[in-house]
């Protein structure tokens, strides 16, 4: 079985991804996968050339967005800094590719402070198709961790759970640095941060999921990407 990658940043995740969607396809390919996805921060921009791109390859297309959950609903704003918690939504059916394009818009309209954010509220309404992961070290879990609140962690995974049911999945992730220039300190907090996540999927029965937090297509690209952001 090919590995699928899940979590997936392009060129329209803009200033921060440098992943242009046909090399990102060609590299799939090039490596033998036959799915993967595209869950740019907070737009869908680029789902539609994505979508044709992978289909033209054999490529199986996975609609998502990583999208910004605000910590308080749409409706009340008493924390102007918050800018969200990262999330994974993946469209598993046309029903849940049609929730996720009005989860999406509603965080432009509606919820837009710094990025397009949404709520849990939100989301439950338009669960109908949709499959959760909890995210990088930006996401809502991860957060709760890193912080040693890890009995609010296991509060907030069980709603999730409770909401989504087998359609929830903890994210592990592991990007051990290569590259004396690059970024020390993230593989040490993933590390800690997973020991926890398997303890509590393990506890609470929710599946797994090993994703690479994809921002760029080749390693030789690195360093271009640190440029850019």
């Amino acid at each position: 079985m090919a590995f699928t990658h899940l979590h997936v940043h392009t060129e329209y995740s803009l200033l921060d991804g440098s992943n242009k969607i046909k090399e990102y396809v060609a590299r799939v390919k090039e490596l033998g996968m036959n799915s993967a996805a595209i869950t740019d921060h907070g737009v869908m921009y680029g789902v539609i050339d994505f979508y044709r791109a992978a289909r033209e390859a054999g490529i199986k297309p996975i609609l998502g967005c990583e999208v910004y959950v605000a910590n308080e609903t749409l409706d009340i704003h008493t924390d102007k800094h918050d800018t969200g918690r990262h999330l994974i939504l993946l469209a598993k059916n046309e029903k849940g590719y049609h929730n996720l394009v009005k989860i999406v818009s509603k965080a432009w309209t509606d919820g837009f402070y710094s990025h397009p954010r949404t709520d849990k509220q939100e989301i439950a309404a338009h669960r109908e198709g949709i499959i959760v992961c909890s995210a990088c070290l930006g996401g809502e879990i991860p957060k709760l961790i890193t912080a040693g609140e890890i009995e609010e962690a296991e509060k907030r995974v069980m709603w999730w759970k409770e909401t989504f049911g087998d359609d929830y999945y903890l994210e592990l992730q592991r990007h051990k640095a290569t590259s004396p220039n690059a970024n020390q300190e993230t593989y040490p907090l993933q590390q800690r941060v997973n020991v926890e996540l398997i303890r509590i999927a393990e506890k609470y029965g929710i599946k797994l999921i090993a994703s690479n937090d994809v921002h760029f297509t080749n390693e030789e690209d690195a360093e271009a990407h640190e440029r850019l952001i």
